[in-house]
Formats: C-alpha cells, structure tokens, sequence
C-alpha cells in the first residue's frame, strides 16, 4: 500500500484521539481496514471537538485526505463498502486482540505485549462506535481492557507482581493519559489465545465481572502466534487448540415449517448482520463462531425471535 502524506503537528484539542491515530499507523501495513477505522474515528471524535480553530481545521482537513487516500487504495474491498462487514471485521480483530492478552493474564506472563494488546483491543472497540452504539457485553470488555493494561502496567513498573485474572477495578485509572502503554510495538498479526489457560466458563465472578468471553473466538487455526521475545514465554509458537462444532438445536428445523411468521425489515438486517458474521468468522476458520451465529439468524428467521 502507497504510503500517506504525513500528518501535521496533534492539537492540545486531540490528545484523545492520539492512541487511535498511533493504532492506525500501526496496522497501516497490517490490516489496513483496520487502520481506516481508526482514522474514520479519530476524524468524527475530532470533528466534534474542534472544528473551529485553525490549527484543528488544519489536522482534520489532512486526515481527510488520509481517509480518502486509503479509501481509494482499498477500492472495492467490502469491509469498506458494506458497513456490516467492516464492524464484523473490526469486532473479530478487537476481541482476538482481548483474547491474547486474556489468556497470557490468567496463566500469570505479564509483559509489554500482553499490555500492549489489551490497551488497543480498548481503542479498537472504541472504535467501533463508527458503526453505531456499542453492545454491552463490548462495553464491558473496554472498561476491562483499559484497566487491565493499567493495573498491569503499573504493578511492573512498581516492581510488583500482578494479580492474575479478573480483580477488582479501581476506577481512578486513566490509561489514556499514559504514553508508556501506547509506545509498545503490536505482534505481527492478531494474537492468539492459548489453548491452556483459556476456559470462559471458569471465568470467577468478582467486583468487575459480568464480563462473558464468548467462545470459539479464535485466530486462524493455520497461523500459531509467535511469541514475543524478551517476554519470558516459553516455546517457539503458541499452538492451536481443536474446535468443538455447537450441537444443532434440533428445535430450529422444526420450527421452519410454520409459515405465519411475519418479520420486520429490522429483522431481516439483524438475520443478514449474524450471516455477514459467519462469513467474517470463516476467513478466520473459526467453525464455531460461524456456526453460532448462523443459528442466530435461522432461529431469528424461522421464530421472529433472538
């Protein structure tokens, strides 16, 4: 991808955004979906911040351009074109990103990556809100992400050890003002969780629980994470764990017989947002994920029901 015009200086105005803007130049050559998303936000946050001045007129007018250059080199690509594929695209992105950095927390590796990964997982689902209000289950994993890299940032560079696991949250962090956590380079791809220490269903409740991982959110079976150097982890990859296909509910197919079912428009949006899903799930050769929620759309077509 041709590279962007560079930016002008960041306004005092937009700190906020500035973490979005580092997230977006680091997935430029990554992911640049991703990093169109990124800017996408940063431009309609800073838009609603300040678009009077002239030094923020100046840095939004440039990242306009940015936007409309990325735009052009994607061309047709349909998590561009088509609003529900973009979210879905960004929302697999952002939770293989909570995920890694789940999992190396609950088996106790606590370094500069696992940090790294929670705090932008944050950023992506803020993210996110380009494509309307967050769900609550993502705004449960923001405000636990954002925390996380905090108090795990924190406890190193005290020197103390981390509590693994979901603690309770202190409300008076603010990552956002903490340039440390933002420096540290990503991995190479969307990170992996480990098969030995993620289960969703042991999560333990406690003061900043009611945060539910959904399962067979995985990354693609065929690309094991490198690990980090430097991190203290173990071995060379982390390997992938065997998908367990969800059980048919037998109740769907008998259900598609009865024809008086009459469905809303908004309905039929809700039954293609859980198709175009599935279809993100299986670039990702994640079965169980696209299996779930082509259940959701058939239930929702056959029942009028969620």
């Amino acid at each position: 991808m041709a590279a962007l015009a560079p930016l002008p200086p960041l306004p005092p105005q937009f700190k906020s955004i500035q973490h979005h803007l580092r997230t977006a130049q680091e997935h430029d050559k990554r992911d640049p979906v991703v990093a169109y998303y990124c800017r996408l936000y940063a431009m309609q946050t800073g838009m609603k911040i300040d678009s009077k001045t002239p030094e923020c007129r100046k840095f939004l007018s440039k990242l306009m351009d940015q936007l409309e250059a990325l735009k052009k080199q994607l061309g047709d690509n349909e998590a561009i074109t088509q609003e529900i594929v973009g979210s879905a695209h960004l929302e697999n992105y952002a939770l293989k990103m909570f995920l890694y950095a789940d999992n190396e927390d609950r088996a106790g590796r606590f370094h500069k990556n696992m940090i790294k990964s929670f705090y932008t997982a944050s950023l992506l689902i803020d993210v996110i809100t380009v494509f309307g209000e967050l769900t609550d289950e993502n705004v449960k994993h923001r405000k636990y992400a954002r925390w996380k890299a905090t108090y795990i940032h924190n406890c190193l560079k005290n020197g103390e050890t981390p509590q693994a696991g979901p603690v309770g949250i202190e409300e008076d962090n603010d990552v956002e003002e903490n340039e440390d956590i933002g420096a540290t380079s990503l991995p190479t791809q969307p990170p992996q969780p480990s098969s030995s220490t993620y289960d969703p269903s042991s999560m333990p409740s406690s003061s900043c629980t009611g945060i539910q991982i959904p399962p067979g959110a995985h990354a693609p079976a065929n690309t094991p994470a490198e690990v980090p150097h430097g991190t203290g982890v173990t071995g060379n990859t982390i390997q992938p764990t065997p998908q367990t296909i969800p059980a048919i509910d037998p109740a769907l197919f008998s259900s598609l017989s009865q024809g008086d079912i009459r469905l809303t428009p908004e309905d039929f949006a809700r039954a293609q947002k859980y198709c175009k899903y599935a279809g993100s799930a299986l670039q990702y050769e994640d079965v169980s994920t696209a299996v779930q929620n082509l259940q959701k759309a058939l239930k929702l077509l056959t029942t009028g029901r969620e």
